[in-house]
């Protein structure tokens, strides 16, 4: 696969026009976790299933992830963040420079913090979930 440098210039986009424009070319990522936005039903299912077979309780697998049909995810309006650094998942992201830029920004742009300590839906802590909120 071509850099997107490259794909520039096969589409015949000009090294003179993007600097005109002022564009910056941005590195594409390498590591992204598949399941970090939109979920489809099934594939909740799938998740859930997984935490029984590893032998969890259906209550304790059900503190950890939505039932099928009841996760934000399935909106597509949520997400799940992670910054290069920190376990993918986890709480320690709250101690990220990335979190805290999320929480004195986020709200601004309509996303919120689904599960913070002690929520409502008995959800474990997950700082790394935001939702939009239209």
């Amino acid at each position: 696969m071509s850099s997107g440098a490259e794909a520039a210039q096969e589409l015949g986009i000009r090294n003179a026009y993007l600097q005109q424009r002022g564009l910056r070319l941005h590195a594409e990522a390498s590591d992204l976790v598949l399941e970090s936005a939109f979920r489809s039903v099934a594939r909740q299912v799938e998740i859930v299933q997984a935490k029984l077979a590893a032998g969890q309780a259906l209550e304790d697998a059900l503190l950890l992830v939505a039932p099928p049909g009841y996760s934000e995810h399935h909106t597509g309006c949520a997400v799940d963040i992670g910054t290069p650094g920190s376990v993918a998942l986890r709480e320690e992201f709250e101690t990220t420079t990335a979190f805290d830029r999320l929480r004195a920004h986020a709200a601004r742009h309509r996303f919120k913090m689904s599960f913070p300590r002690g929520n409502a839906q008995g959800y474990s802590y997950e700082p790394w979930h935001w939702c939009f909120r239209p």
